[in-house]
């Protein structure tokens, strides 16, 4: 993945990340009811994620108190594609460039979400993903080997570090034949909620991530496009390295405290 390499004076990335957190905070609190406690917004090259924390309803509380996770998928799946073309809109027009995909995934029991977009072109030029970092030929044949347990193995894989607290995974020609049926006739979402849970029974095994990036994980999100056969991984993490074995298990639920000590708004 080519990189431009010199800054441009027409990009205030803090102004266009603070403008698209006080969009969203809105968009979403005249959708919900209420509006998500806080909202991270980074950007880089092509790539744009908005981290949504503490978002839930009254409605969808109760919900997920009586265990109807399904549901309460499917009730977000409804509104979201109402929601996306306006997030599409809004960001292409704020920022002058096209949106090309756009991926998103919530973490219930943990309040929390994400919105992931791929633009044709990049944003600014300023070079800052991280391509190479501890752990990530081990971490990508992690990820080959729970691809290859859930579907098949993937044609391609790449990661870079989004920003210090964002891991990016991404994956192409991942579906096998049965699935591609099951989309054509249909049951796209479906299918889409089925890998989600089957996927993360393997992405949220913390203790195999965290001791290959030798950091804590926070969170994990993936979502597919089905379309073009490609699916987003992003985990939120911790970047402050492991102390040794002792240390305390991470809990499933995400600690604001932590990710929000070193930088406000990553």
């Amino acid at each position: 993945m080519n990189q431009p390499t010199n800054t441009t004076e027409s990009f205030n990335q803090n102004d266009f990340h603070q403008t698209i957190s006080n969009r969203m905070s809105k968009l979403f609190r005249e959708h919900f009811g209420k509006g998500p406690e806080s909202v991270f917004v980074s950007s880089g090259y092509k790539f744009i994620s908005i981290y949504l924390r503490n978002f839930l309803s009254p409605m969808e509380k109760v919900l997920l108190e009586n265990d109807q996770d399904f549901t309460l998928a499917e009730l977000r799946q409804q509104v979201m594609q109402a929601l996306l073309p306006e997030i599409k809109a809004y960001i292409e027009m704020l920022s002058g460039i096209k949106i090309e995909e756009l991926y998103y995934d919530w973490n219930f029991h943990n309040r929390s979400g994400l919105i992931f977009a791929v633009t044709d072109n990049p944003l600014s030029n300023i070079a800052n993903l991280e391509q190479e970092f501890e752990g990530k030929k081990l971490l990508e044949d992690e990820i080959i080997r729970i691809s290859q347990n859930a579907q098949k193995v993937p044609e391609e894989v790449f990661s870079f570090l989004f920003h210090p607290k964002i891991l990016v995974i991404i994956r192409k020609g991942i579906l096998v034949r049965i699935e591609k049926e099951l989309i054509r006739v249909g049951h796209g979402p479906l299918l889409k909620r089925v890998k989600a849970n089957l996927e993360k029974s393997y992405l949220h095994n913390t203790s195999s991530f965290e001791g290959i990036l030798k950091q804590r994980v926070l969170e994990v999100f993936v979502d597919w496009n089905f379309d073009i056969d490609k699916s987003i991984i992003v985990y939120i993490l911790n970047p402050k390295q492991l102390q040794g074995q002792g240390d305390k298990p991470m809990v499933e639920r995400a600690d604001a405290n932590t990710f929000e000590q070193e930088d406000e708004n990553p």
